[in-house]
Parts: C-alpha cells; structure tokens; sequence
C-alpha cells in the first residue's frame, strides 16, 4: 500500500441548526453504515450529539448549523459533531439522575462509546465519540 493511503473512508454533512435535522442526520449515518453491528450505536450517538449542538449552542439558531464528520475503518467508527460555539463552556459529561429530563445525553454517549474527546475549534466545539470494532462498548471518556 502506498504511504498516503489509507484504509479509512470520510463523509461529512453539513446541516442547518433546525431540530428536524436531527432525523436527517441520524438517516445519514444508518445509510453510510448499513450493514454494520455498530449502526444502531453510531445513530444514537449522532442523535445525541446533534440535538446537544442545536439546544445548547448557537447552532440552534437563525442561520446556525452544525457539521458531521463520519470515519470508518476496519478497527474504529469515528463520529465528530462540530457546533457553531457561544455555549460559554465545553461541552462535559455529566453523570445525572436516571430521573433527570436534561444533562444526560453525553453521559449516555459516553457508556456507548469507547472514547469520547471533546475539543474546542474555530469557535464552537467538537464532540468526537469513537466505536471500536470487536470490542464491548462502555469504554472511558477521554
């Protein structure tokens, strides 16, 4: 294999801050990863991910948007959500009631996924959630 390639595919999507984009985007990634045992997973997670950008961040509002980023390989699924930023703080899990209404979408990322990294970029943030193949999942944010 020539150095500069890889074994790794890449999609993105950009979508605009309204909440019925949220079903568009979890479509997106069911579609892309057909087939896969780790869809169901992947979807939820964008679903989670997608929602947290347009209700806490200023994606959700006029003319915002939020940006998917979706890396597949044999050993991982990598599913990045960047916001458009003005939420005031990083995106943090929180471990809430099983009561709570609010505050429990990342920390339910996080038991799903087997890393979750939260970075700050160009204003907003991203919120990257990996699935490793042939592994159980509930592995430790980062």
């Amino acid at each position: 294999m020539h150095e500069y390639t890889s074994t790794a595919r890449v999609w993105g999507l950009s979508c605009p801050g309204f909440p019925e984009e949220v079903s568009r985007a979890r479509r997106w990634t069911r579609d892309i990863l057909r087939g896969s045992p780790l869809a169901d997973d992947a979807e939820l997670i964008v679903s989670e991910l997608s929602a947290n950008a347009i209700l806490h961040t200023a994606s959700g509002q006029e003319s915002g948007s939020f940006h998917l980023a979706l890396a597949v390989s044999a050993q991982v699924i990598a599913l990045s959500v960047t916001d458009d930023g003005a939420a005031g703080t990083a995106p943090k899990i929180k471990r809430q009631n099983q009561e709570a209404e609010h505050g429990r979408g990342l920390g339910m990322v996080s038991a799903i996924a087997h890393r979750v990294v939260v970075h700050e970029s160009d204003g907003g943030y991203t919120v990257t959630a990996e699935l490793f193949a042939g592994r159980p999942t509930g592995g430790q944010p980062c």
